[in-house]
């Protein structure tokens, strides 16, 4: 691949790597304080912090003037609202090498540039990198460990858990957007799908994001030794992380299901059209497991209610993925 020749090629000239973070916010500013302090303190300097933020956030307006930090922090301005278009924002500003994301509500430990500069100098088929983020939530943290993380089965089950990760590094299919950084020349032109719905979080954007840049013949690694402590905060869009919403619940079921649509085999698609309408999972149920579900605390009326939303959303993902292969 030609980005794996320009990559191998400025390896060894031994050019030193310039790293920007990129951070997106929205009115969040006690969570962006949090995370420009992580990222002051890193043992290795970023090049460039591009917080990603809204003309209308008045409140980050007036954080980020009043801010006398020793970052070389950039201010970038996005009028659509959305994560796609706050990392296709940064993306399109950014001058770096290597492109990290970080969220507004996350904190990278110190190490967290080092390490990422030290992978990609060692690797020159090193596409994109990610690792584990450390999720506290609800007064605790998250506990488990997971061998199997940032997975897409070939019939469309999508495995995350970036945040119980452990083990050796490994390649991966999916990095998260908390913890991630992607060599520029193995990005090239792609940018987040503008497609996907949600007016804020967008979810599954990274994944679409990830397999584009697999699909280029990136390589992606999942490293748990790399690591940010993840303090997801409320959401300014209509998906909140503990209440349901159909029209949450609807965006998320539709991205899933317009990436694998377009992202798998043919007998892949197939399958997971049954596997979703099916099986599917605790979040995004098929019959099967929303009968389930319905004995359980979602009860009878919400558990069937996903599934149904997820079958509307698998007609119009199924449409826009054979209109735009056709």
């Amino acid at each position: 691949m030609h980005w794996q020749q320009t990559a191998s090629h400025r390896a060894h000239r031994g050019k030193a790597v310039k790293l920007s973070v990129i951070v997106p916010t929205w009115r969040r500013t006690a969570d962006l304080a949090r995370c420009l302090a992580a990222l002051a303190a890193q043992r290795r300097r970023a090049d460039e912090v591009l917080v990603v933020a809204r003309p209308d956030d008045h409140d980050t307006h007036a954080f980020l003037r009043a801010q006398e930090t020793t970052l070389p922090l950039r201010v970038v301005w996005v009028r659509e609202p959305g994560v796609v278009a706050a990392y296709n924002r940064g993306l399109d500003t950014a001058t770096g090498d290597v492109l990290c994301f970080t969220d507004d509500d996350a904190a990278p430990h110190d190490d967290w540039l080092a390490r990422i500069e030290a992978a990609f100098a060692a690797d020159a088929t090193l596409g994109g990198l990610g690792g584990r983020d450390v999720v506290h939530e609800r007064g605790g943290v998250l506990q488990g460990h997971k061998a199997a993380v940032g997975l897409v089965r070939w019939y469309g089950r999508a495995i995350g858990n970036h945040h119980l990760g452990h083990g050796e590094p490994r390649e991966v299919h999916v990095l998260k957007g908390v913890n991630m950084a992607f060599r520029r020349v193995a990005v090239g032109a792609l940018r987040f799908d503008p497609r996907l719905r949600g007016s804020g979080a967008q979810v599954h954007c990274e994944m679409a994001f990830s397999l584009d840049v697999r699909r280029r013949g990136a390589k992606l690694v999942y490293d748990p030794a790399l690591v940010v402590e993840h303090y997801p905060a409320p959401r300014g869009d209509e998906d909140q992380r503990f209440t349901f919403s159909d029209a949450a619940f609807y965006n998320a079921s539709f991205n899933l299901r317009l990436i694998m649509c377009e992202h798998l085999s043919p007998p892949g698609r197939w399958a997971f059209v049954a596997y979703s309408s099916l099986i599917g999972n605790r979040a995004d149920p098929g019959l099967a497991r929303a009968l389930s579900l319905a004995l359980g605390r979602d009860g009878v009326a919400l558990a069937l209610r996903k599934w149904w939303v997820g079958l509307c959303a698998m007609r119009v993902a199924w449409h826009e993925a054979v209109h735009t292969r056709s």
